[in-house]
């Protein structure tokens, strides 16, 4: 069993040397549980962290309620970055507006105009971004550090809670009172795009509700991938 004290130790540390030796840095939230962690983490450190979503056009209700939830909370309003209109437009019209069932390379496309080419945006001009992702939420993120070097944009890439379990997450979350995503106690674990998450059945994987038709080892929206491929290109001691 993880000792929750010192993970949080651990990773306030980290969010304290990416303060300190990577400004300008930002965080990416997607608004669920784990994202929630270290929005409570920075927040309450008053880190100079800055905190960004992407509003891809096709998220949860629950999901854009988190928005006005930290701001209520915390005082602090979660910048957002949105798709391209005519991109999507482009997408959808030659398309159709669900085209993403249709192949992984449909789906792929559809994330890169609503998430990949805005994330560059959000990213463009720091040092280094901050992302929620854990090593046990799925087979594409096992060999997940705390710290790499992002080539494809450029920059130091870290993820604080790395080492995290699930367990981890939702006993810090109880412990502290953070706000979270309504979804979650809907057998939501892993949020996306509406149209793109299910609830997952007792006993499977995390991310099994992401793009439930497609093969596991493909699951991911690009945000973390280059050329297809998971972007796992250099560890970076701390």
């Amino acid at each position: 069993m993880s000792d929750l004290t010192s993970l949080v130790a651990a990773t306030n540390a980290t969010l304290a040397r990416i303060a300190a030796d990577f400004t300008p840095a930002v965080f990416a939230s997607s608004l669920a549980a784990e994202d929630m962690v270290l929005t409570d983490l920075i927040l309450k450190a008053k880190l100079p962290i800055g905190i960004f979503s992407l509003e891809t056009g096709r998220l949860h209700p629950e999901t854009l309620a988190m928005l006005d939830k930290v701001k209520d909370t915390y005082g602090y309003e979660i910048a957002l970055y949105r798709p391209q209109p005519e991109a999507v437009e482009a997408y959808v019209a030659q398309n159709g507006l669900n085209a993403f069932y249709d192949s992984v390379e449909m789906r792929r496309e559809c994330c890169r105009i609503r998430k990949v080419e805005p994330l560059g945006r959000a990213l463009a001009g720091n040092k280094a971004w901050v992302t929620g992702q854990r090593r046990a939420q799925s087979a594409t993120r096992a060999e997940l550090h705390v710290q790499e070097d992002d080539a494809a944009h450029g920059m130091v890439k870290f993820n604080p809670l790395a080492d995290w379990s699930e367990q981890d997450v939702w006993d810090y979350i109880r412990a502290n009172n953070v706000p979270y995503n309504a979804l979650h106690d809907q057998g939501y674990p892993s949020i996306g795009c509406a149209p793109c998450t299910r609830a997952i059945e007792p006993g499977e994987d995390v991310r099994a509700g992401r793009w439930w038709w497609e093969n596991p080892d493909s699951k991911e929206c690009g945000l973390h991938l280059v050329d297809g491929k998971l972007v796992r290109i250099k560890s970076v001691a701390a």
